[in-house]
């Protein structure tokens, strides 16, 4: 028998929002478009690659919202949308939450212990000087 895993729409969505986000190339792209709109062309300039590399990244991007594009004359401007980005945030946040307190036990425990060992051995120092 074959298994199937299921998925949800919204895990579609954000299964391939990560897959974008997994190129250095697109979340240099995304970073870019942090400062604000730019064309194609100004985005292509700022990397070694080819401008048709370039066109196929903005095209994922677009295609799983990352960007949106609009025409101005003969350019093609982008913009980042953070929509997608806040989902992505969203799902990490739970995972946040789950090591901070796992991270703040964890420091605790180690202090206490610290604690215990600097107290123990202040207490056979002072044994040994007693003798």
């Amino acid at each position: 028998m074959r298994h199937r895993s299921v998925t949800y729409p919204a895990a579609r969505n954000a299964e391939a929002t990560f897959q974008a986000l997994a190129d250095p190339t697109r979340r240099a792209v995304l970073d870019l478009l942090r400062r604000g709109s730019q064309p194609a062309g100004q985005i292509a300039e700022v990397f070694p690659v080819s401008r048709p590399a370039i066109s196929k990244h903005l095209r994922l991007l677009r295609r799983v919202h990352l960007v949106s594009e609009h025409r101005e004359g003969r350019n093609r401007v982008y913009q980042l949308n953070p929509e997608p980005l806040r989902a992505v945030d969203s799902w990490i946040e739970q995972y946040r939450s789950f090591w901070s307190t796992n991270l703040g036990n964890l420091k605790a425990f180690v202090e206490a212990e610290y604690a215990r060992e600097i107290e123990s051995a202040s207490v056979k120092s002072t044994r040994r000087k007693a003798k």
